[in-house]
Formats: C-alpha cells, structure tokens, sequence
C-alpha cells in the first residue's frame, strides 16, 4: 500500500513539474510576435473566370499569426470590375483581418475612379474605409467629401456598393455647380 502511495505520489510531483516547464516555455513565446514580413508586395485576387477581381499592394506587409492578420504600410486597393472603370484607394495604413473578408483602410484614404462613357468621375476622401472585398462594398461612420461631375458632396458615414454604384452618404450638404446658360 505504501508503495502504490509513493508511486501515486511521485506521478503528481513529476506532472507538476511538467505543467510548471510547460507554462515557463509559453511565458517565453511572444503572442503578437509576427511571423511574416514582405517589402514591396502585391497581391492579385482572381475571379472565378481567372480574371483580376482586385490588387493589393503596398510597401510593408506584416501578418500576424495570433489572430491571423496583417497590417499593410502605405496600401494601394485597385478594384477591376470588368467592363466598369478601375478604383483606386491609397492609404496610409491598412489591416486585413476576418479571413481576408476585411480591409480596414486608416489615415489619409483617397479613392479615385476615373469617368467612362458611362460614368463621371468621382473623388473621395475620409480617415477611415472598411471594404469587404469579396461583396465588392464599403462603408465608413465618420466624415466623408466626395466629388463627381463638379457636384461636391459631403456627410458623415457613408455606404457604398461598387457593383451598383450605389453611394449613400450620411446626413450632410450637396454643392451642384451652376447650369450654364444657354
């Protein structure tokens, strides 16, 4: 009976001692360390019919595996929606989360798409974009200047679907210019 007791005993003292060698090696690993780090990348997201749906790019990818993000410095978001014209959205920072659902774009966003025959021009400006690429949608909650065709608007929030071209803004002001006189 002593011995089973000692024995018994000794499995305790040797687990503890294994829990305790367990927990100082994950003290010693850093959870938000990053795993990867790419200069100067570009990535290219294709359609189902191998076409470019959307590039991005940037000058510093850093991806983080403890939550399965990356954050991007100086992120350019380029959409090619087929026979629509591109739109070009430039940042200060980025972070890319969600499962690549997610593009957070922060500090300084500029979005620029070019007129077509069937669209005019527009411009917009605003500190905080999130587009979920793969609905081909944006939005932001905070103050927003857009202009297009000489219209300028202004609001704050703002929701926007790329495939429509559909743009709501949030409560604000519309500048149209003048007619011209015929």
């Amino acid at each position: 009976m002593i011995l089973a007791l000692l024995g018994a005993l000794g499995s305790f003292w040797l687990l503890e001692l294994m829990n305790r060698a367990g927990e100082d090696m994950a003290a010693g690993i850093k959870v938000d360390e990053p795993d990867n780090i790419v200069e100067r990348f570009s990535y290219v997201r294709m359609t189902e019919t191998g076409q470019p749906s959307y590039i991005i790019s940037g000058d510093r990818l850093t991806h983080r595996p403890s939550d399965d993000s990356s954050e991007i410095d100086n992120p350019v978001v380029r959409s090619l929606s087929g026979d629509k014209p591109p739109m070009d959205i430039r940042a200060r920072h980025a972070r890319v989360d969600q499962d690549n659902t997610r593009v957070t774009l922060t500090k300084d966003v500029d979005i620029h798409r070019a007129a077509s025959p069937t669209t005019r021009d527009m411009h917009m400006v605003t500190e905080k974009l999130v587009i979920y690429p793969e609905e081909d949608r944006m939005e932001t909650d905070l103050p927003v200047r857009m202009e297009s065709g000489g219209a300028t608007a202004t609001g704050i929030g703002m929701q926007a679907n790329n495939a429509t071209r559909q743009v709501q803004l949030g409560r604000g002001t519309i500048v149209y210019p003048p007619r011209a006189r015929q």
